[in-house]
């Protein structure tokens, strides 16, 4: 093919697509080593993704001995296959087609049926060309590939010597085809696309069962037909100069870095210079007196009960403690009541019940003395807190 009849390809598949974006190189002078990766996009996906199924209908019509362009034969075939693209550029595809087929031989017309599998490497022109993009309405497919042909069920006139084995003319043949064609997809939505597809076979002078003059039997195949994404089509992206700036922004922090090390190493080198040092005069650590245990102000109850729960005793025992290493101090036990639970005569005997519990324990539990204890009962008269369940509560207070 002319250089010129590509012409139109290209330009179909630059005006579906934007050109792939021109690397930028990001360097740092002071840096003694920079390595500048390019700017390609990477295009990955899992073994899962890329997978595609095709179904399709077409014509078939063979160039073998008896063909003359007057007299053009067309059978029906059917096609279906799957296959996966492994990146944006490439994938391959395994399908199957069974159709009639009509060919002039002689003075009459031959039918045969045809059977075949094939197999195809595909390349994606458009996103070579014109830069990937998975939403390109309309991409070109050149593909080629290999398959095994099985024609049988031959009737009809032939004009030429049929194949035999052994005297007996053969009732089917096997052969090995190759081809090459050409793909318009035309993209529908994420899932669906329209494919129309060409393609010229080459095979055996066998392949019709005739042998003739041409060593090679051809034929040519149209269809068209749905291809069903599975999935979508999707590409993991990876692109190198996405992180130059942050990599510019690190070796301008490993330039900061040296600049300081430089500095120190000056310093060191004048310090070193001063050697040797004055004896270093030692000074025995004084031991801080351990401190009292602080005033924990609060033991928390539950609703209706003044009996002080284990998580809260931890408050009374530090403020035992904290009396004990403070012997002149003296505290004042205060308690409350929720006032949105109870009448304000019950809240007043709950609050003084909470304020013994909280004293019987000082006194009997760990040993303070009474006169250094005043016991106090608010009730719901006060609120201590905003948060009303907040209040069934004692709290301490030096006097």
């Amino acid at each position: 093919m002319k250089k010129h009849a590509l012409l139109p390809i290209i330009a179909l598949c630059m005006g579906a697509g934007s050109a792939a974006a021109q690397s930028a190189v990001v360097t740092e002078e002071s840096i003694t080593v920079t390595e500048v990766p390019t700017c390609d996009v990477k295009y990955t996906n899992s073994w899962r993704d890329g997978w595609f199924i095709q179904l399709g209908a077409g014509v078939n019509f063979p160039i073998a001995e008896g063909f003359k362009s007057d007299n053009i034969k067309v059978g029906a075939q059917y096609v279906g296959g799957f296959g996966r693209w492994f990146s944006p550029y490439l994938g391959f595809r395994f399908s199957g087609a069974y159709g009639n087929v009509a060919e002039p031989v002689g003075n009459g017309v031959m039918h045969y049926r045809s059977a075949g599998v094939y197999g195809d490497l595909m390349w994606d022109m458009c996103n070579s060309i014109g830069g990937v993009n998975l939403n390109r309405p309309v991409s070109v497919v050149p593909f080629v590939g290999v398959g095994g042909a099985y024609n049988y069920h031959f009737t009809g006139a032939t004009g030429a010597e049929n194949v035999t084995t052994g005297g007996h003319v053969r009732g089917n043949e096997w052969s090995v085809p190759v081809y090459a064609g050409l793909q318009l997809r035309f993209r529908l939505c994420r899932y669906v696309d329209f494919f129309l597809e060409g393609r010229a076979t080459f095979a055996g002078d066998n392949y019709n069962n005739v042998c003739g003059g041409r060593p090679v039997d051809m034929a040519f195949q149209g269809t068209g037909g749905f291809t069903f994404n599975l999935g979508g089509k999707s590409f993991q992206t990876y692109d190198p100069c996405a992180d130059q700036a942050y990599i510019a922004d690190l070796n301008g922090q490993v330039n900061d870095l040296r600049a300081e090390l430089a500095v120190t190493a000056a310093a060191l080198a004048q310090a070193e210079s001063q050697l040797p040092c004055p004896e270093v005069q030692v000074v025995e650590n004084v031991v801080a007196p351990v401190q009292a245990a602080p005033l924990m102000s609060t033991v928390r109850f539950t609703i209706n009960s003044a009996k002080v729960s284990p998580m809260e005793m931890v408050n009374i025992y530090n403020v035992a403690e904290y009396m004990k290493a403070n012997p002149d101090a003296k505290v004042v036990i205060t308690g409350y009541a929720d006032k949105d639970t109870g009448t304000a005569t019950y809240n007043q005997k709950l609050s003084e019940k909470r304020a013994q519990a909280v004293y019987d324990i000082l006194v009997n539990n760990y040993g303070i003395s009474a006169d250094r204890l005043t016991k106090s009962a608010e009730g719901s008269t006060q609120q201590p807190y905003a948060t009303n369940n907040w209040n069934r509560i004692v709290i301490f207070t030096q006097q």
